[in-house]
């Protein structure tokens, strides 16, 4: 099929890493996934994951990462923005395009500011430059819900809180079908995440970062709230933002030209 995929892992202090990678192109681009990492890692997934870049893996080799499988108590956000560029040094990935998705959105804007050698070009989806009342109450149903062992609720509120409501009219009876495969033997890698998305808040360095940044949102977002938009827009010096109207937090699923967007916005001199 003209691209080449694989599922790779990567030592990282006294653990490693999964990723995905596919495509041939010389430029780099970097996924970072959300909270859904917690949950289920991006490990022998490489084939499915590469099928909405296609049409862009003769000019571009993407890495899809998930985080460290070990991860000790207290990790932050910021800790994992330091492991995230650590590990891309050591595939030899610099001057990256970034696209960070949701908790991924988070860990990218770290990266952008800590480590801005590491961005070439930044897109920040779905995403939040804190954890404001809304990813604050989003956040912590789904940790009491894990606590439970709830994990249809888990499923089932965290769609809820993603998709349009015509997204859910079509597929609302799949949810609890999912959530019998999905459930993972325990949640401890959930909770590392979940609570440092509670303990983020980096509104006071966005103009730290510099490179070409494009926000995307959905116009009725119930996991980052319709603010957090706007509030990077202001907060990052000559970037620019798309809303999606009539779509959430899924918006990166449901608009049928979000990939085609990212990568004209990445092409652009």
């Amino acid at each position: 099929m003209g691209r080449k995929i694989k599922n790779g892992c990567i030592a990282i202090g006294d653990t490693d890493m999964y990723y995905a990678a596919f495509g041939t192109g010389e430029k780099v681009l970097v996924v970072l996934p959300g909270l859904s990492d917690g949950l289920a890692t991006v490990k022998g997934k490489a084939f499915l994951l590469a099928a909405p870049y296609q049409k862009h893996l003769k000019d571009y080799t993407v890495y899809m990462f998930s985080r460290k499988n070990k991860m000790p108590e207290g990790y932050t956000i910021s800790d994992m923005a330091d492991d995230q560029a650590a590990v891309m040094k050591s595939l030899g990935i610099r001057g990256a395009c970034i696209c960070g998705v949701s908790q991924g959105g988070m860990i990218a804007q770290s990266i952008a500011i800590n480590h801005p050698e590491m961005v070439s070009k930044l897109v920040l989806a779905v995403t939040a430059p804190y954890a404001n009342d809304v990813v604050k109450n989003a956040v912590t149903s789904w940790i009491e819900m894990a606590k439970r062992g709830d994990h249809t609720a888990l499923m089932t509120d965290a769609a809820e809180k993603m998709y349009s409501r015509k997204y859910l009219n079509r597929n609302r009876n799949l949810f609890p079908l999912l959530a019998r495969f999905t459930k993972p033997a325990d949640y401890e890698r959930f909770f590392r995440n979940a609570y440092a998305i509670l303990d983020f808040d980096v509104r006071e360095e966005l103009s730290k970062i510099t490179a070409p940044t494009l926000i995307i949102a959905g116009s009725d977002d119930k996991t980052v709230g319709n603010d957090a938009a706007r509030e990077l827009k202001a907060g990052i010096d000559g970037s620019e933002l798309i809303v999606y109207e009539g779509l959430g937090h899924g918006a990166y699923e449901e608009a049928g030209d979000f990939y085609e967007r990212i990568f004209a916005f990445f092409a652009r001199r």
